[in-house]
């Protein structure tokens, strides 16, 4: 891996503003956060992409929400590794996650997609599974209600409250891994929280 080559941190979600606060976007959720907190605004690039750029610590990040459906995300972030020279070790995927509760999130390298079809889209596009997760935990769907229903259906008003701080956590993480390594991010993200007195 050259050493000065750029992340490329890919939120996945469904365009357009019906989806903007729904389960199933935690990934631009949190991409937005990321580029609020760097002052960097998005823009138009090549295939169905919206991308922005900032630096931490001196490394260049690229930051992209693709514009495609949520289970076709593959393509756009192909396309973005081939065109901005990412190597597929520095390319992180930021997902909505069932098998977590709301608000816990966990970074990993490789696995299964465990049943999300925008991480599936990815990893059979570029023929590997080798790229850094990080999995935003969204809870079970209640008791009659599907999958397919939950994930599309906005955050509660309790959830929509504790999200941005969730999402901070998310976003110190991240910058965590680009500055000092996917271990260090791990420690203290994946780390559970201490119980209050």
């Amino acid at each position: 891996m050259t050493p000065d080559a750029p992340w490329l941190i890919a939120g996945l979600g469904n365009p357009g503003p019906w989806f903007r606060l729904t389960r199933h976007n935690a990934g631009f959720l949190a991409a937005d956060r990321l580029a609020e907190r760097h002052g960097v605004r998005f823009r138009r690039s090549g295939i169905a992409t919206r991308l922005a750029e900032f630096e931490v610590d001196g490394h260049r990040v690229l930051l992209a929400k693709p514009l495609w459906f949520i289970n076709l995300s593959g393509r756009p972030v192909a396309a973005l590794l081939r065109r901005h020279g990412v190597p597929v070790e520095r390319l992180v995927v930021v997902q909505d996650d069932l098998d977590f509760a709301f608000g816990s999130a966990r970074l990993k390298r490789g696995g299964g997609p465990g049943g999300h079809n925008g991480v599936r889209s990815v990893g059979e596009v570029l023929g590997t599974r080798d790229f850094i997760r990080l999995r935003f935990g969204i809870g079970r769907p209640p008791k009659g209600q599907s999958i397919g229903d939950f994930v599309l259906k906005k955050f509660s008003d309790d959830e929509l409250a504790a999200l941005p701080g969730e999402l901070d956590r998310c976003a110190d993480a991240l910058e965590t891994l680009v500055r000092l390594g996917l271990n260090r991010a791990q420690d203290t993200l994946n780390a559970p929280t201490a119980p209050t007195a």
